[in-house]
């Protein structure tokens, strides 16, 4: 297979994931799980209805009380924070649920302090405790709209990690995070496996091997830029969760404020690797005159050529890749935000023709980032308008993009040049 072929076959396999998780129509799904417990129905019940005395014993949950001024409304906080650094807030409305032998709820959320009301427009949960032999039984079922696997995965794993919370505080008395996918051995784990997951695709040498390796790491190495941000912005918690195939995602620890912090922490991931660009550049200097072995040279060379074309290519302006986001929030009407895509995307293009890529191949390209922008469509609406940005913010932002586009351009035509 040839190394066009095997990135050929690397890109279809990503844009099918992509599809898979983010935009296949799923339609209206329910998640359905059921735990026995040796406990009394009465024990459950308490723990399971919002506004049950014992309502609030999860480790995330601060508070789930019923309000007195309107019937059937529980008001709950979250430990999770709003926008404004404060408990997330939310307000269920229940009914109750006839059940044959047990007793039950449905939920629907009315308002939310993070996320539009559009967003739970579909979503209901139903909460059941039936007697058991052995003690009692809860039934959870959620149904919602979806689009794509991804987040019906996500509810369907915090569904049954609550359920192991539950287990734990029953037995102790206390509630502990479950689950160990978040922990930094199993992410360490999850970079080794995409890199052997990789290594087919570039040939099973020590060449290939060292190839996955450097694009592994700067996956890393550009979502610790996004980490850096986050950490700026005041956000007390930050992760990253690689996905093998698919490279890293960077989570924050609230949503975002302002059109700028969006910017600025997009931009973030490019914008710390653009500062190895001259170091790596450096060493290869210093290997051509002898001060460094010369055996480095290629791969520091080839190191700069996977950091410069990662990067560049999560610059162009496609909805889920750094560059669109950077792009929507400099630009807040559609005809100066399309004429911004066309000039990041023209830019790219014309470091591809710079370094020999055929016309042939960047007309294939340009339909793929097609493509992408299409898969890539869709985002959660936030329940307040960001604060816009100030004229400043915005022209700081706009250099930062150009400038991140230009040394990672400037890094894939050296390597390129030196390389080839």
């Amino acid at each position: 297979m040839t190394a066009l072929q095997s990135a050929a076959l690397l890109l279809f396999i990503n844009l099918g994931l992509l599809w898979l998780l983010i935009r296949i129509p799923l339609g209206l799904r329910t998640i359905r799980l059921k735990r026995a417990f040796r406990r009394s129905p009465e024990e459950l019940w308490k723990a399971i209805n919002p506004a049950g005395s014992d309502a609030d014993w999860h480790h995330s949950v601060i508070s789930s009380k019923p309000l007195g001024n309107r019937k059937g409304i529980v008001e709950q906080f979250y430990s999770h924070l709003d926008r404004n650094g404060e408990p997330l807030r939310r307000l269920l409305a229940l009914e109750p649920l006839p059940t044959a032998g047990g007793r039950g709820f449905r939920a629907r959320v009315t308002d939310d302090s993070t996320l539009d009301a559009t967003f739970w427009q579909d979503f209901s949960e139903s909460r059941i405790v039936r007697r058991a032999p052995d003690g009692a039984e809860i039934e959870i079922s959620q149904t919602d709209r979806y689009r794509g696997l991804a987040f019906l995965l996500f509810r369907y794993f915090v569904l049954r990690r609550e359920l192991r919370a539950l287990e734990g505080w029953l037995a102790t008395g206390e509630s502990v995070p479950q689950g160990h996918f978040e922990h930094p051995a199993v992410q360490c784990c999850l970079a080794l496996l995409s890199t052997l997951l990789l290594w087919p695709f570039f040939g099973l040498t020590v060449g290939g091997l060292m190839i996955s390796t450097f694009l592994t790491l700067v996956i890393a190495l550009h979502e610790l830029g996004h980490l850096a941000a986050y950490r700026t912005f005041g956000h007390e918690s930050v992760r990253m969760i690689f996905v093998p195939f698919l490279g890293g995602i960077a989570i924050g620890g609230r949503p975002y404020r302002s059109h700028f912090e969006v910017a600025t922490c997009a931009l973030m991931g490019p914008g710390i690797s653009a500062f190895f660009v001259p170091i790596l550049i450096a060493g290869d200097n210093l290997a051509a005159h002898g001060l460094l072995p010369e055996q480095f040279r290629g791969p520091l060379l080839i190191f700069l050529l996977i950091l410069g074309a990662f990067n560049l290519l999560n610059l162009l302006p496609m909805q889920r890749f750094d560059g669109g986001q950077v792009l929507r929030q400099i630009f807040r009407t559609r005809r100066s935000l399309i004429g911004a895509s066309f000039a990041a995307t023209a830019c790219v293009l014309g470091i591809g023709w710079e370094i020999g890529v055929s016309s042939g191949v960047l007309a294939a390209a340009l339909a793929v980032f097609i493509l992408l922008s299409m898969i890539g469509a869709g985002s959660l609406k936030p329940r307040h308008k960001l604060e816009e940005m100030r004229a400043g913010e915005r022209m700081l932002v706009a250099f930062g993009l150009y400038a991140a586009i230009a040394i990672h351009g400037y890094a894939v035509v050296l390597s390129a040049e030196k390389l080839f």
